[in-house]
């Protein structure tokens, strides 16, 4: 990887506390899409990690989830990282927006 995800563009960045912040964020990353975009979406976890296990298992499960139930592309892909000293992130992003900014 010769790149950061912190590097790729992001059209929304969800902050999330729990796992029912992380139902809704998912809702909504499912409504706004993926196709088509060139940016991705960023989801901000505390740093315990049983809630950052919860809600990371609940975005990338529930987008998945969510877009096959809307009959959209699943070829989504993701970074999980450590984004500060109270915070892990993941970076959510279609492939083909992947490719075509030549990550």
């Amino acid at each position: 990887m010769d790149f950061h995800p912190k590097d790729l563009p992001i059209s929304k960045i969800y902050d999330l506390k729990d796992e029912k912040d992380a139902a809704e964020a998912v809702e909504d990353m499912v409504r706004i899409g993926f196709e088509n975009k060139k940016e991705g979406f960023k989801v901000l976890m505390p740093k315990e990690s049983k809630i950052a296990k919860r809600i990371g298992y609940t975005v990338t499960t529930g987008v998945t989830y969510g877009l096959k139930q809307k009959n959209e592309t699943r070829d989504i892909r993701y970074w999980t990282y450590h984004h500060d000293d109270d915070h892990y992130a993941i970076v959510l992003i279609s492939s083909n927006a992947v490719s075509e900014l030549g990550f």
